[in-house]
């Protein structure tokens, strides 16, 4: 009589479910690294965007003062914390006269912001966000 042969050692995975899972992964990650950078550099943008933003607000704040009528010398001045990766931060001008109009003029300086970004952003030039406050 032929006795039945019984394997116990059937644990774990295959090399081709291993290496199916492999592929798959590869895949997902191929697609998911390049919208993270490009996520990542438009970050850089929004932070220009939100310095000249700030100092809009801090200028409100400014000009609320009674006793001031002209611009301020610096941003600085304005107590406006600027953004920008480690080591350097945004740099700001601004210009013009506070009964027309003032600009807000706030440079990049990463310079990771994407081209095609700034391209469909008129307020954009180069590396440098302008934002213009006026009647």
């Amino acid at each position: 009589m032929l006795q039945k042969m019984t394997r116990t050692n059937e644990k774990g995975f295959t090399l081709i479910e291993l290496m199916i899972v492999i592929a798959i992964i590869g895949i997902l990650a191929a697609i998911a690294i390049p919208n993270f950078i490009a996520y990542r550099n438009k970050a850089f943008c929004s932070a220009a965007e939100s310095d000249a933003n700030a100092i809009a607000s801090a200028l409100a704040d400014y000009f609320a003062i009674p006793s001031h009528t002209g611009l301020p010398a610096t941003p600085a001045l304005l107590s406006v914390k600027m953004s920008g990766p480690t080591g350097s931060v945004n740099t700001a001008t601004i210009t013009g006269d506070p009964n027309l109009t003032i600009g807000i003029a706030v440079t990049d300086v990463s310079k990771r912001c994407p081209t095609d970004y700034k391209a469909a952003n008129t307020e954009w030039s180069g590396d440098v966000f302008t934002k213009i406050l006026g009647l």
